[in-house]
This record gives structure tokens, C-alpha cells and sequence, in this order.
């Protein structure tokens, strides 16, 4: 039983320690936390004591206010390292979470400017354009576009409908990628990222454009990520 100071400055900080800490061992993210009015029923506090107590939470970034649905957990940002070896969906396994990934877009394109540069091809070249939704414990956290240049892939990538894109390029066609370069940028998330990614108007997003490999140093793959700035933190090894 959590022991409350009736000094107002401090019942609401208390209720904030005690929920953060349950916040590190009883949630998980994508869970929801008791409504307000539970929560204030519970510590025997007005809902605007108990509200103070939440905003303490989501200043830290570890639960999300949704209009409507409740308070959800986001625990600590998902601590992702960058080098040529790193791997979304086994970084995150090993971080006892449950990572998904669905295809939301598969066609051939003319490449952009931005997209033939990073591949080195000419402006306007097809390539194949994949789309793919990232969710961690169902909780959205990133959109995918993934720019290939080998349209040879094409009729075996029409089946990638799940799971790990890299994953599915080796093992459906025999190509190991390897992460050659990374830029980090930020910007707000428009209307249709928003709806994607279940996030408020201009919310932060990370903006990491990604270049990769094959085995043979030739450029492959030009993905454009955007991010949920509130669930992952970035590492840069070295």
C-alpha cells in the first residue's frame, strides 16, 4: 500500500513514483493503465490530483494520453543501435517485445531524384517500391518505403506479405544485406502518417534514410523510415 503525503505539493509525485515503477515491472507497451477515475478511486485522490500524477508520466514519456481509449504505456523508449549488422526485429526480440511487420504497398515506380542518387541508377529507372508497417506489441511504430533497384527480385517479392524483409531476401533469394549508411533527421508526421502510426497532428517523427548493400558492394536497397519519436532511441556505435 502506497503510503501518500497529504501535503498537496507531493501526493501527486508520490502517485507518479509508485506508478512508474509499476509502469517497469507489471506493463508492458501497448498496454493501458486504469482509467483516471479508477486510478483516483485507488489512491483515495481527486481525478485532478490523479491527473497531475499522469502528467508526470507522459512528460516523461512513458504513457500517452488517447482521447477516447485510455492511457497507454510506452514504458522506456526502445533502445535501437545502428551498425551494418544491426536487425530491427531480433534487437527487439532480445528486448522481450514482440515486433510485427505488414506490407501495406507493393508496385514498380519510376525512380525519384532522391531514390536514384542512393541507388545509383537514372532518374526515372523502375524500381521496385515496398511499403511496410512496423508495430511492437501491436502499438504502431514506424512506416517503411523500401526502394530496390533489382527488378529480378520482382515476381518473389509480390509474395512478401509479412516478417522481416531482409529476412525473407535471404531466405526466399539468397541476398544478405548489410546496412552501409544512415541519415537522421526529424520532421512532423502528416495527416496519413498520423492515422498509420496513431499519433496526434505534427507529432515528432524520426526521419532515417537508409542505404544498403549485398555482399558483393553493390547499392541494393534505399529505405526512408518514419519513426515514432517517443518509442525509440537511437545508438550509434563505434
Amino acid at each position: 500500500m502506497l503510503e501518500l503525503s497529504r501535503h498537496p505539493t507531493t501526493v501527486y509525485q508520490a502517485i507518479a513514483a509508485q506508478l512508474e515503477q509499476e509502469l517497469n515491472h507489471q506493463y508492458r507497451t501497448g498496454d493501458y493503465l486504469p482509467s483516471e477515475q479508477q486510478l483516483a478511486a485507488r489512491f483515495s485522490v481527486h481525478r485532478h490530483t490523479l491527473r497531475r500524477a499522469v502528467d508526470e508520466l507522459v512528460n516523461k514519456g512513458l504513457v500517452q494520453r488517447r482521447q477516447g481509449v485510455g492511457i497507454l504505456v510506452l514504458k522506456r523508449p526502445y533502445d535501437y543501435p545502428l551498425h551494418a549488422q544491426s536487425r530491427f526485429t531480433q534487437n527487439l526480440l532480445e528486448q522481450g517485445s514482440d515486433p510485427t511487420s505488414e506490407r501495406l504497398l507493393a508496385v514498380l515506380r519510376p525512380a525519384s531524384f532522391d531514390v536514384s542518387a542512393a541507388l545509383g541508377i537514372e532518374e526515372g529507372v523502375q524500381v521496385i517500391h515496398l511499403r511496410t508497417l512496423r508495430r511492437v506489441n501491436d502499438v504502431p511504430l514506424c512506416v517503411i518505403n523500401h526502394y530496390l533497384r533489382d527488378l529480378s527480385w520482382w515476381p518473389v517479392l509480390q509474395q512478401f506479405t509479412q516478417g522481416s524483409l531482409h529476412r525473407f531476401l535471404h531466405e526466399r533469394l539468397g541476398q544478405s544485406l548489410v546496412r552501409h549508411q544512415t541519415r537522421i533527421g526529424t520532421r512532423r508526421a502528416q495527416a496519413k502518417e498520423c492515422k498509420l502510426l496513431q499519433l496526434p497532428l505534427q507529432a515528432p517523427l524520426l526521419y532515417v534514410r537508409t542505404l544498403n548493400k549485398n555482399t558483393a558492394g553493390d547499392n541494393v536497397e534505399y529505405s526512408i523510415s518514419l519513426t515514432r519519436g517517443d518509442m525509440i532511441e537511437l545508438t550509434l556505435e563505434h
